[in-house]
């Protein structure tokens, strides 16, 4: 890949500042940047990188303004992150992808494969199963009885999706992610646990993307629902007849209860908890380690265990802080009475 500061601008619709001719051949951090290479500023804290880097071509916010000169041709765009993740789905689109079935797979009869697929070794393939076109299965894949995957999915090695289960098109499932197992249901009985039998499915929308080691439990009846363009972390928990709205993005080690239904355009920061049975609103901020026992209306910000509105948090965290010293001044204070109690008891 080698494209000038120019042909950047123009992809990107940003004003150069500089060498328009300047050449660019990889990505790297403004921090450790190289000649030959292009990085972003969008971020103000990082600003003092930018007059040492080597980086030959900079993505930068056109509102952050430069105290001296740098060396680097600038490419000035409203939103440097958005511009250089374009940048970077666009070089991801130009990579070969792999294609063909390997001897080391295993398709059952029944199963069908679309056009252009990857299949790795001892990928599995199970009866009637439906895979779309432009798939890739890496090695170690599983691929339950009757699932259906659109076109241009990936799941990359060690990736399971239990039997039954859908998943649209332009689906991503990383490493070691579960698909499908049963959702956690018992029956307590005088002798123990009864199970549940899990008898519903999992169904993963258009765009969604989920990470390494993360796990979407199946149903009791019906369907967990993964609405499009989600994107969950690693070491997520979804738990059965849990529903994500669209373009939700949760963070890891968040964990969502059952029968639990969250709105579209949601933020969940890391470890976040949500109880079951309840109702998050759309456009919804819960901050790391929150905890939301209980439905939360749309359009909030909330942190804290259990959630609070941000702003009281932040107020109350203030005086957490100083709870030492408020301890000492309320014993000076207390003992200042009780000896003003004793002189005007003599």
């Amino acid at each position: 890949m080698e494209f000038t500061a120019l042909q950047i601008a123009q992809l990107v619709g940003g004003r150069i500042e500089g060498d328009e001719n300047a050449r660019i051949t990889t990505f790297t951090k403004i921090e450790n940047g190289k000649e030959g290479a292009i990085s972003f500023l969008s971020n103000p804290k990082y600003i003092h990188f930018i007059y040492d880097t080597k980086s030959s071509v900079v993505l930068i916010d056109e509102k952050i303004e430069l105290e001296k000169p740098v060396s680097a041709t600038l490419i000035r765009v409203a939103n440097a992150y958005e511009s250089i993740a374009k940048l970077l789905q666009m070089y991801d689109a130009m990579q070969p992808k792999k294609k063909g079935v390997s001897e080391l797979a295993f398709i059952s009869p029944t199963a069908k494969i679309g056009k252009d697929c990857y299949i790795g070794p001892f990928a599995f393939i199970g009866d009637d199963a439906v895979i779309g076109d432009g798939c890739l299965l890496y090695p170690n894949t599983y691929i339950g009885d009757k699932v259906t995957m659109g076109n241009n999915c990936i799941l990359y090695p060690n990736a399971t999706i239990y039997h039954g289960c859908k998943a649209g098109n332009n689906v991503v499932v990383h490493s070691g992610t579960v698909i499908g197992a049963d959702g956690f249901g018992f029956a307590k009985t005088e002798h123990g646990y009864d199970k549940i039998p899990q008898l519903g499915i999992v169904i993963l929308e258009d765009d969604v993307e989920i990470g390494a080691n993360t796990c979407v439990d199946r149903s009791t009846m019906g369907a967990t629902i993964i609405h499009k363009g989600v994107k969950l972390d690693n070491l997520v928990q979804i738990a059965h007849n849990t529903e994500i709205g669209a373009n939700t993005v949760m963070s890891s080690q968040v964990g969502i209860a059952g029968s639990t239904k969250v709105g579209e355009w949601c933020m969940f920061g890391g470890q976040v908890g949500v109880s079951g049975h309840i109702t998050v609103g759309d456009r919804v901020f819960i901050g790391a380690q929150g905890g939301a026992p209980s439905s939360l209306k749309s359009d909030q910000q909330v942190i804290g265990t259990p959630v609070i509105p941000a702003t009281s948090y932040f107020r109350s965290y203030a005086v957490f802080r100083r709870l030492p010293d408020i301890k000492k001044q309320i014993d000076a204070m207390q003992k200042e009475i009780d000896e003003l109690k004793e002189k005007l008891q003599k």
